[in-house]
């Protein structure tokens, strides 16, 4: 009886060895291509936040930056910002919402952009997600890093505004829908409709992606979707959009709400008509734009409902964002993930060649594709770390980074000036940046007395002279960023100085270079002392 119970023992451990080695094996190849998988998504996630990382904060806020930083402590109740910024203007409040809760521990221009960074890497990682569900790992993989080092994205995601949230929200959305029309699960739909709501609070201009969904579903009949499914969803979004308004009624500021929507309807053009044309493409990399383009026509045999997607997703916000008159640097960054997709895709799923002189012989393109792929990968990487660089020219182009000089003199501002002092600066870009940094109020003297043309938080400054005489406006601040773009609230400030014998208190300079090498010291802000 021992005999025998010891010989199924035996046979018992013999079969767990062989069963283990087994498991081990498998788990051995699994985890090798794990671990590839993973070093390789690891790579491109260090690289894009080493990238947007990189001097994240030698620079202080630029104008939207000190507005939605002041939006967000007047949520968190911060002392003297709180009275400084309003609440609601122009747009809803989720990053706002999210930067007040750091706030609560301090305000801080450093940790507001490393939140901004941080939602720049999750959107890198969800182009990975979308490229790999759409095409393939190969695909997701490059994707994410032209993402990561796509100018484009690098740029505004280092900075603390609503686009790089919105993008994130986008993204996520297009993601959603494409796992929709690749399993046909209504849950996918439905969660779709709730992304749209995120983008919506994220920034409202993100709305007009329902453009992009209903121009897809209209002509993707392989791609079914039952109407219920779309009320679902719509109501989902609209769920998820009514806090805003809710909160803006019950705060009494519909009437502002208003205010800005006429604004907006009826504001001036700022850019010439070839805005985007001459600045967009650079920023997302021409070769990228080129080689996505290549792909269509490359691989048009392969067409499916996916290009379809991808290719609404850029379509509506270009010609929207060209036909509206008010154009900005960041608003077509919606589009920037699926043209990297795009570029990837032509990439990895453009095989072979035709040969003209053999016959039907077919040509391996893997030489073409790695020359292109990584002339491509470098190009875009040597113009982000050219774009992060600081400004040394006294000029920039809203949206594009930092002003050189603003913290600074906002906190000189801040040490020097009587608690209840007012600054007049050539227009509210200045103002806001040092309303920010120097807890004294601002006002813009470039602010239209007309409601229509100003931004409804701006006060306007009807009779300079009267206020300065009066006493109310003790300090004149003149900056070159401001007189390059309005160079008669320039000299019309410079006139006021002059006026009532302005003597200047602090001078903040940046270093610049001459196009013979000199370098020099180039005053960018200089603030006034004017009396009666």
């Amino acid at each position: 009886m021992s005999l025998r119970k010891n010989s199924y023992i035996r046979e018992f451990l013999s079969q767990r060895r062989i069963s283990g080695a087994r498991v081990w094996r498998r788990w051995w190849s699994w985890d090798r291509e794990s671990v590839t998988r993973l070093a390789n998504i690891a790579f491109v996630m260090i690289l894009a936040a080493g990238i947007r990382l990189l001097g994240i904060n030698q620079i202080g806020f630029n104008t939207d930056e000190a507005v939605y930083s002041g939006q967000a402590a007047a949520i968190a109740q911060v002392p003297v910002l709180k009275d400084i910024f309003p609440i609601f203007r122009a747009h809803p409040l989720l990053f706002q919402f999210l930067l007040a809760l750091l706030f609560n521990f301090g305000v801080s221009d450093l940790a507001a952009r490393l939140l901004a960074v941080a939602i720049g890497v999750i959107t890198v990682y969800i182009v990975y997600r979308l490229g790999s569900l759409l095409y393939g790992e190969s695909t997701g993989i490059l994707a994410a890093l032209i993402m990561a080092v796509m100018p484009y994205h690098v740029i505004v995601s280092r900075q603390v505004l609503l686009d790089g949230p919105l993008v994130l929200c986008t993204t996520l959305t297009l993601y959603l829908l494409a796992r929709y029309a690749l399993t046909g699960n209504p849950i996918w739909l439905h969660a779709a409709g709730i992304g749209m709501g995120l983008t919506f609070l994220a920034k409202e201009t993100g709305i007009i992606l329902l453009g992009s969904i209903y121009s897809f579903f209209a002509l993707s009949r392989e791609v079914p979707v039952r109407l219920q499914d779309l009320i679902i969803s719509f109501g989902l979004m609209v769920i998820m959009i009514l806090p805003f308004p809710i909160s803006l009624l019950l705060a009494g500021g519909s009437k502002i709400g208003q205010q800005y929507l006429i604004w907006q309807l009826f504001r001036r053009p700022n850019h010439t008509p070839d805005f985007y044309l001459l600045t967009v493409p650079g920023a997302i990399g021409t070769l990228v734009i080129l080689i996505a383009l290549a792909g269509i026509w490359l691989l048009w045999r392969e067409r499916t409902w996916r290009e379809k997607l991808l290719l609404w997703w850029i379509i509506v916000p270009v010609i929207f964002f060209q036909i509206w008159p008010t154009k900005g640097f960041q608003y077509l960054l919606p589009i920037a993930p699926a043209v990297a997709v795009l570029a990837g895709r032509t990439l990895i799923r453009w095989l072979w060649l035709e040969n003209p002189f053999i016959g039907e012989r077919q040509l391996n393109t893997l030489w073409i594709r790695v020359v292109a792929g990584g002339l491509m990968i470098l190009t875009l990487l040597n113009t982000s770390w050219m774009a992060i660089q600081p400004s040394t020219t006294g000029v920039f182009i809203a949206g594009t980074g930092g002003v050189p000089g603003g913290r600074e003199a906002g906190e000189w501002v801040k040490e020097n000036l009587p608690s209840d002092a007012t600054v007049l600066t050539v227009g509210p870009s200045m103002a806001n940046i040092l309303q920010f940094y120097g807890h004294r109020k601002a006002l813009g003297l470039s602010v239209s007395p007309n409601p229509l043309h100003r931004n409804p938080s701006y006060e306007s400054v009807n009779n300079p002279d009267l206020e300065i005489r009066s006493n109310n406006i003790q300090y004149v601040v003149w900056d070159s960023y401001s007189a390059e773009r309005s160079a008669f609230f320039s000299q019309r400030l410079l006139a006021l100085t002059a006026r009532f014998h302005g003597r200047v208190v602090h001078t903040q300079t940046v270093t610049v270079t001459l196009d013979d090498g000199t370098k020099v010291d180039k005053p960018v802000i200089i603030i006034y002392w004017v009396h009666p």
